[in-house]
């Protein structure tokens, strides 16, 4: 009989006290995992016993050839924190690193895989589930599946858990059985190339991080006012708006990535922001179908700005010709890219900037509103996209919710919502009105937050004193420029309980979520640093959850397996940005705010 402890259990003695069942743990933690306690298995050359299937052929062989390539000494094992000599004696009780000792008792030499369908297409809500057991004396890893992507997500798992012993062998530390599946359907990340263009090799960096995470959609921000990068066909002068002719995205390029990510269970969602955000590679075309282009975005009077950022442009929704270009684009992207789902966009329209508009100003003046000239938007260019090419449409949250920028009628319910702004509140709002919502959350989500300010010739920093020390202010203890402010740290991702007060209809609407990296800020020298491995708090959030079979938040237990996991990235050339210094990797839970392990289920949260 099998000897198994239950993974909360595993946990819960690691953080009270006693020895845990293993040095490290899979991330994301896996729905149900029970690891054994007969002993450690070795493990040598393995061979794949599985369906013909080049997805898995080519998956299988990826996660062999890390194991064997990184030969992987977990960087942050999970342990008993230390004991400590209570206050006031100033120093604390002898530090005794934790030592396991791993004694083989077998050598796994096959994984079988079964899948139910190994033709099953990369869309959205694909099966990913699993299971991966590995029993007491047996030399197979069984691995059963409904799809391919499944069993990528096996061989993922298998590559974090075969470990070095630290004596240069390879080992399973103990018998596991796995039942794992995530909680959502969408569970991704943003990348932004329009701020800032981003090399294919960093797009691709990117990708390997989500696999590795079980990430599974990429949302890809291609083009924005500030650039165009991405080569059409149909209109070849657009790109005469990217930064450079070596920053330019062709077909081929796309269609690479697209395979890469393919090829790892991953979906690209391509974004092309319309209507607004809209100036490079637009005006190439036809200035004619833009407004406000040429003013000041912030016109030196912020309650006339046209833009909430240089440089400003919006496409002309009274413009006929604006259907026809926005239509052919649109065509072109979505034949590239073979998602069923397209994001096209609907953020941070401006009435200032219509106002450049003679065509909009008559507009208004025959009494018609900005949220007319949303809904008239809406009502044409929507159709217009389905003629061309019939896909789901994602958009962010503004065109149904905005205060100052939602259409004034009908919204169809078959797009999906992308929320943003007001956290908890507006994911209410869209799913009471019965959209199907993705959560992006600035309050949590948004990984570009924090940085300061990036506008030049801003007096506010010229302030070489604290106007007011009774409260935080723009360089005392705020934001300084950065108006998502403070940086969202991976405990703050992970606490995220972004279904709090919904109904159980109104979580079926959930989607899953996606966390932006806006890029005004980020290139290819900084992406992976400020993506990873907060990334990866979010992975395990849409996965699995925050919380533990009593409902008690795990943010505590996550801290030695992320630590662990951004090593594992590096190691695996993401290059992510520490998190603590190495001394909290070495020393489980010595780095933590409270020696108590269950202080964040205990006290009310910080104010």
């Amino acid at each position: 009989m099998r000897s198994l402890i239950p993974a909360g259990l595993a946990v819960a003695s690691s953080l009270f006290g006693t020895a845990a069942a293993v040095a490290a743990n899979p991330l994301p933690k896996p729905s149900s995992i029970s690891w054994g306690s007969s002993g450690a298995f070795s493990v040598g050359k393995l061979d794949l016993n599985a369906p013909d299937s080049d997805v898995l052929s080519d998956g299988f062989n990826r996660a062999t050839k890390a194991i064997t390539d990184l030969k992987w000494i977990p960087a942050a094992t999970e342990a008993p924190v230390r004991s400590f000599e209570p206050f006031p004696t100033p120093t604390g009780a002898s530090s005794r690193k934790f030592k396991r000792q791993y004694n083989t008792t077998s050598s796994l030499k096959t994984v079988s895989v079964k899948v139910d369908d190994v033709r099953a297409g990369l869309t959205h809500g694909v099966d990913e589930s699993y299971t991966l057991e590995i029993a007491s004396g047996s030399s197979t890893i069984e691995i059963t599946a409904k799809t391919v992507y499944g069993a990528l997500h096996a061989f993922t798992t298998l590559q974090q858990i075969v470990i070095n012993d630290g004596k240069g062998n390879m080992i399973v530390e103990q018998p596991v059985n796995i039942k794992d599946k995530p909680l959502y359907p969408v569970r991704g990340i943003m990348i932004d190339s329009g701020r800032n263009y981003l090399s294919k090799a960093k797009v691709i960096e990117q990708i390997t991080g989500m696999a590795l995470s079980k990430l599974n959609v990429l949302h890809w921000h291609i083009i924005d006012a500030q650039s165009w990068p991405l080569e059409i066909a149909a209109y070849p002068n657009m790109t005469e708006d990217a930064y450079s002719p070596n920053e330019v995205y062709t077909k081929a390029v796309l269609t690479e990535i697209i395979q890469f990510a393919k090829a790892r269970g991953i979906r690209i969602i391509p974004e092309i922001d319309m209507p607004g955000h809209a100036s490079s590679g637009w005006k190439q075309i036809d200035e004619s179908i833009l407004s406000c282009i040429n003013s000041w975005w912030s016109n030196d009077d912020w309650p006339l700005h046209t833009a909430v950022e240089p440089n400003p442009g919006q496409l002309d929704p009274l413009n006929n010709k604006t259907y026809e270009v926005t239509g052919k684009v649109y065509k072109e992207v979505a034949n590239i890219f073979p998602d069923p789902w397209f994001h096209i966009g609907g953020d941070e329209l401006h009435i200032n900037c219509y106002n450049f508009s003679s065509a909009i100003r008559d507009y208004w003046a025959g009494g018609k509103t900005m949220g007319d000239l949303v809904q008239h938007w809406v009502d044409t260019a929507i159709p217009n996209f389905k003629k061309q090419a019939n896909k789901t449409f994602v958009m962010w949250e503004d065109v149904a919710i905005s205060p100052d920028a939602r259409a004034s009628g009908n919204v169809p319910k078959d797009i999906v919502m992308q929320a943003w702004n007001n956290g908890l509140e507006n994911i209410f709002n869209l799913t009471r009105d019965g959209y199907r919502v993705i959560v992006s959350s600035s309050d949590f989500f948004y990984l570009d937050c924090g940085y300061g300010g990036w506008v030049g010739n801003d007096q506010r920093y010229n302030e070489q004193a604290n106007p007011n020390a009774s409260i935080p202010n723009f360089n005392y203890g705020g934001g300084g420029g950065s108006w998502c402010a403070p940086y969202k740290t991976w405990q703050r991702i992970y606490d995220y309980d972004f279904t709090t007060n919904l109904t159980d209809t109104q979580k079926d609407l959930i989607q899953g979520a996606i966390a932006p990296l806006w890029s005004e800020q980020v290139d290819d020298t900084v992406i992976s640093g400020k993506m990873w491995p907060r990334a990866a708090a979010l992975a395990e959030l849409v996965w699995s959850g925050n919380r533990d079979s009593k409902g008690n938040k795990r943010t505590t237990e996550l801290t030695q397996r992320i630590l662990n996991f951004r090593e594992y990235l590096v190691a695996n050339g993401v290059l992510a940005a520490p998190l603590m210094p190495k001394f909290c990797l070495q020393h489980p839970h010595e780095c933590d705010l409270n020696l108590d392990q269950n202080a964040l289920n205990k006290a009310p949260a910080a104010t």
